[in-house]
């Protein structure tokens, strides 16, 4: 199982890549919990608390498509780097002054957000030129997939570790200059120095003008409205069955779900269209949450949110090969960033729906939001079948850097059967 990971690890600068990705995203995969608790820290109320984050999660979602099509435009270099500076000045300048004046506070906090760089979308641009073959691309997707478990499994208990050790304030500190360390190994690395999007046509739609891409993004909206009102039924679920103990389980049971997935899903290469397969593997997304209603005692409940995380990380994973053969010649890294601010808005609506549903009928209820959700989800992909399965300009193989090993050009395989 191991030996197609392995294979993708051992190819020369992968391993960088994928750990100064990851370490650059911590930022952002922390920012919720790191601005809560330096927020409680400080004195402030959890209404300003969630005011401060919900600023930076709006902010971030408007930042990376736009940032994406500046890499896509400029290179890699030129924005990514500059973009993790200011965002980690604006962090690190919100930790120093505290929360007055309160302008001050929510602009700091809308600098940082929309300056996140998107290291994401810009490492799933490089995997072609790095790794050449599709099928070891279509194996990254998924060890990428995978590894998005790990780092939002490990960012929480290292914000909680620094500000237990040192403050919360230092914990915001720490992780915008992470940060930007992971970005820096990430740039000055020769595939991203070398990475150029092949050319684009000019279009104000960018990589929106995709119809494949806009079903993929309408789709994975509500998965992302599942995967958030979970988060809030299971808070309510674990108000009446022990308390923060049990929804800690709850959360850790849904990441490692969606961890043994992802490892699973990748480690073999499948036949037939990926568009068809995402559709298999949204259904049994959907079938899978339908048990949560069922809100059993605290350790059969655990064991339901394993089950309900499975085949999230192989619908990522799938939905990434999509992306890359559905975006616009020159516009890979910005759909990738649109598919990233689209999981993260459906995720923001669905606390934002669950929440209602919750008090209204208890956690119960709150549950079938993520199941309604998924069968959405699924309608969207059923309907829009005949779009999603037309080929997309990203299935055109474009120039690759084979002509001028000095100039990795944004490579594209064409859509063959093996994913």
């Amino acid at each position: 199982m191991a030996a197609g990971y392995l294979e993708i690890l051992r190819a020369r600068h992968a391993a960088r890549l994928l750990v100064g990705t990851l370490v650059g995203r911590l930022p952002n995969a922390t920012a919720a919990i790191a601005v809560v608790l330096f927020v409680r820290a400080e004195g402030g109320t959890y209404s300003l608390a969630g005011a401060l984050a919900a600023v930076y999660g709006v902010a971030n979602a408007a930042g990376q498509p736009l940032l994406g099509r500046l890499v896509d435009l400029h290179g890699q270099p030129r924005v990514q780097l500059p973009a993790a500076l200011v965002s980690a000045l604006a962090m690190t300048a919100f930790a120093l002054t505290g929360l007055e004046p309160r302008v001050l506070a929510y602009a700091a906090m809308a600098v940082a957000g929309l300056f996140t760089p998107p290291l994401e979308g810009g490492l799933r641009a490089l995997w072609p030129s790095v790794l050449r073959r599709e099928e070891q691309v279509h194996t990254a997707y998924a060890m990428d997939a995978v590894a998005q478990e790990v780092m939002f499994t490990v960012g929480p208990l290292l914000v909680t570790l620094c500000a237990a050790l040192w403050s919360a304030r230092v914990a915001l500190v720490v992780l915008s200059v992470l940060g930007v360390l992971g970005a820096l190994s990430v740039v000055v690395s020769p595939p991203s120095r070398a990475w150029r999007s092949a050319p684009r046509a000019a279009h104000w739609l960018g990589a929106l003008r995709s119809p494949g891409l806009l079903v993929l993004l309408g789709a994975f909206l509500s998965v992302g409205i599942a995967l958030g009102s979970i988060t809030v039924a299971s808070v309510s679920y674990a108000d009446g069955h022990g308390g923060d103990t049990v929804y800690g389980w709850l959360m850790a049971g849904l990441g490692l779900g969606a961890l043994a997935g992802g490892t699973l899903y990748g480690a073999r290469q499948w036949r037939g269209a990926p568009e068809r397969r995402l559709r298999v593997l949204v259904g049994l997304l959907a079938v899978c949450y339908l048990p949560l209603t069922l809100v059993p005692g605290a350790v059969a409940m655990v064991l339901l949110m394993v089950l309900a995380g499975v085949f999230l990380a192989p619908c990522i994973a799938c939905a990434f090969i999509i992306v890359d053969r559905h975006a616009p010649t020159g516009t890979v890294t910005e759909a990738f960033s649109w598919l990233v601010t689209t999981f993260t808005v459906g995720a923001s609506v669905g606390t934002g729906v669950a929440g209602p549903v919750v008090e209204a009928g208890g956690a119960r209820w709150g549950f079938v939001v993520p199941g309604v959700a998924g069968a959405v989800s699924l309608l969207v992909l059923l309907a829009t079948g005949r779009v999603l399965a037309a080929p997309g300009e990203g299935a055109v193989v474009a120039a690759s850097s084979e002509n001028d090993p000095n100039r990795a050009v944004e490579p594209r395989f064409s859509s063959g059967d093996r994913a």
